[in-house]
């Protein structure tokens, strides 16, 4: 049980206004039910399409990475060229075999430097090829996905277009019919909404079952209901029982 309040008229209208908002959260459920996944998807098409503009763009740095290392390289070799030239013409002028053999291993030095920087050079062009061909597909996949959310939202926008003066009329009206519940039965209205598949939280009972779960209400708990004493909820489901949907007899 939720409350245990004074009189029945009060209960009568707490029940009455948790009906009125279980009709305008209902017809709303009805509304976004139409909709279907389509916002999730909408969603999901958003975050892919991100996450291949931050591929492309990472791609882009490691690209520029690469093209300032064949340029330190580049630069390298001809350094080394420089000091080649340099030292074979101090060879020319050696006082003997000692410091003739010292600037040779010198020369092989910088010839091997310039070997490393030719290798490297042609390992970082490799390397770009491969990237400028993954930035191709992944722009590729990229305007193929900007192009499913184009027709995505265009399907999106076309739904709740025709059902957008609707669902602000509702909202309106459910701006008013929260006011005067409680904030108690509110919370709780809104968790048991939460906690079921069908969003119905308040339900009548009708052909002797719970509304919510068709479970029997037996008869004595029924009598309890329609007395509008207390507010009462489904011992099976958890949902306010509002009423009894009475059928007048043949």
């Amino acid at each position: 049980m939720i409350s245990n309040p004074s009189t029945e008229t009060t209960v009568a209208s707490k029940l009455e206004a948790l009906l009125n908002l279980q009709r305008l959260d209902s017809q709303l459920d009805e509304i976004r039910r139409v909709r279907g996944d389509l916002p999730e998807e909408v969603r999901d098409l958003e975050d892919e399409i991100a996450g291949y503009e931050v591929r492309v763009s990472k791609f882009d740095e490691e690209i520029q990475s690469l093209n300032d290392q064949i340029k330190q390289r580049k630069q390298n070799a001809k350094d080394a060229d420089g000091l080649i030239k340099k030292y074979e013409d101090q060879q020319q002028n050696v006082r003997n075999n000692r410091e003739y053999e010292a600037i040779a291993k010198e020369i092989e030095l910088q010839r091997l430097e310039i070997q490393i920087s030719e290798k490297k050079i042609k390992e970082a062009q490799y390397q770009i090829e491969q990237k400028n061909a993954d930035i191709a597909g992944t722009k590729q996949r990229l305007e193929e996905r900007k192009k499913d959310l184009t027709n995505k939202n265009h399907e999106l926008q076309t739904i709740v277009g025709e059902s957008e003066a609707d669902e602000k009329k509702i909202l309106d009206e459910r701006e008013d019919a929260v006011k005067p519940i409680e904030e108690r039965l509110l919370t709780a209205y809104t968790r048991i909404r939460g906690n079921v598949r069908n969003g119905l939280a308040v339900v009548m009972v009708k052909r002797d079952a719970c509304g919510g779960c068709f479970n029997t209400v037996p008869p004595q708990r029924q009598a309890d209901i329609i007395s509008h004493k207390k507010i009462i909820v489904c011992e099976h489901c958890g949902r306010v029982l509002a009423d009894v949907d009475v059928k007048p007899q043949a």
